[in-house]
């Protein structure tokens, strides 16, 4: 009898065994624990036998999808998602079946570029994020997944990833950036659906990594190694390659792009390139003109390149208008002269969900820009500047204005004081008795506190052409 059980048993096992074995395989964002856009007309894909019928199932609406594989044995079908909700699953079937459960439906954003995205909320050696511990003490939240690519890079397009879905939790959250997930929470709370966060990011990376080599044509301002060099994460496409082209196709809401330090040294065609980026990016998706919100790079005593910093700065917000359903985050009051990693994700995390809640999620009275530099009128030895984006005006919270600087006709600045008039900023020096120029924050250590009365920053400019 006991002999008995043990074959049963056996064969039970190798049943299930056989079962789990299925011959319908899916790239790792497609998996258990995932979050699928809410409302959309989602993709899914993968491989399974060649010339064979797959039949997919949504346990949402019990509707069945039909695809067959085309002779390599992939396939890929378009599945309609209903308004936020879960858990459900997901059953793939070529004969042998696949079942993907805990599906949630709801909210997805991909986070993308360098260390100060890729930060994780336990921060990185001797360099904190501000409020850490608190922040874990908050992630226990099913609603929120996490989806992590691995660092990698290549010169070819892959299509394979380690990495999973993860429910949001202390240890899960720890490891994943402070920003992307800061961010995901915040739209859980203010939206009451679950959200999923895609991160992919590599620190210390040029942002020609992140493009397609045929976005890049027509620029030369960087660096084309020989074939036979030894690849590099900076190489042009690498990281398009190996994090950004295994998860094309994955419906997503929006994207969250924090990069640009690493091109200080040649930031006169970063505009340009982040817009070849995105449209090549949005092509690919084949999802339309998703939003595209970025964080201005923050002030830092920079070793090399220190006079290209405001000129990075120029090109970030020169991107907005290159860019289609874009917006820029600006971070010049919350940077550190000790870091290139400032501290407070916190700030960048809720201005990045400012614009997402107003200009992507129609929450009207949310405001998520500040002051624009308009004009500029000389009265006298004074130099007045005019602001758009301020509808209750201007304010410094009772402190002094700093970073100001004026210039006459000879091109030379001085510190200068600026106060708040009404709607304007009069500025002066007595070093400058007829003032032509004025700059604020125009340096890469200076740090700004000109804000609007609803509490954005204005963002360093300068009125010369110099």
């Amino acid at each position: 009898m006991k002999k008995h059980f043990i074959v049963l048993v056996s064969v039970m096992l190798l049943w299930n065994t056989t079962v789990l074995k299925a011959n319908v395989t899916l790239p790792a964002i497609i998996s258990s624990g995932m979050v699928l856009q809410q409302q959309s007309n989602v993709t899914l894909w993968g491989t399974a036998k060649a010339n064979a019928k797959v039949t997919v199932q949504t346990s949402w609406n019990q509707k069945v999808y039909n695809v067959n594989t085309t002779k390599e044995g992939t396939w890929r079908l378009v599945v309609t998602t209903p308004k936020a909700g879960g858990p459900y699953k997901i059953t793939f079937n070529d004969g042998s079946k696949l079942v993907v459960d805990d599906v949630f439906i709801g909210e997805v954003w991909l986070c993308s570029g360098q260390s100060n995205m890729e930060m994780p909320v336990k921060g990185y050696a001797n360099q904190p994020i501000l409020n850490s511990n608190e922040i874990l003490m908050d992630a226990d939240e099913p609603g929120i997944r996490l989806f992590r690519v691995e660092k990698k890079m290549s010169k070819t397009p892959q299509t394979q990833l380690d990495a999973k879905w993860e429910s949001a939790d202390a240890a899960s959250v720890k490891e994943f950036s402070a920003v992307g997930y800061q961010f995901a929470r915040i739209l859980q709370k203010r939206l009451k659906v679950p959200v999923g966060i895609i991160q992919s990011a590599f620190g210390g990376t040029d942002i020609e990594a992140w493009m397609t080599t045929s976005s890049l044509q027509g620029f030369n301002d960087f660096k084309i190694p020989a074939d036979t060099a030894k690849i590099t994460k900076n190489n042009p496409g690498v990281l398009f390659n190996a994090m950004i082209n295994p998860i094309i196709g994955y419906s997503i809401k929006g994207t969250l792009w924090y990069q640009g330090e690493n091109n200080r040294m040649n930031p006169l065609t970063y505009d340009k390139k982040m817009a070849a980026m995105v449209k090549q990016w949005r092509q690919l998706w084949n999802s339309g003109e998703w939003p595209f919100y970025y964080v201005q790079i923050a002030p830092n005593v920079y070793k090399d390149h220190a006079d290209q910093i405001p000129l990075l700065y120029e090109a970030q917000s020169r991107a907005m208008k290159l860019i289609p359903n874009s917006g820029m985050v600006v971070s010049v009051d919350v940077g550190s002269m000790t870091t290139i990693h400032p501290p407070d994700k916190t700030i960048i995390s809720k201005r990045l969900a400012y614009w997402a809640l107003n200009n992507t999620y129609g929450k009207q009275g949310i405001v998520f820009r500040g002051p624009v530099y308009k004009s500029l009128e000389i009265t006298g030895d004074k130099a007045v500047l005019s602001f758009d984006e301020i509808p209750n005006g201007l304010t410094a919270y009772d402190q002094k204005l700093i970073s100001f600087e004026i210039a006459g006709i000879d091109k030379v600045f001085y510190p200068a004081e600026a106060l708040i008039k009404g709607k304007t900023v009069v500025v002066s020096s007595e070093s400058v008795k007829s003032p032509v120029a004025v700059r604020y924050a125009f340096k890469d250590r200076a740090e700004g506190n000109l804000y609007n009365v609803e509490g954005l920053p204005a963002e360093p400019f300068r009125t010369d052409s110099w």
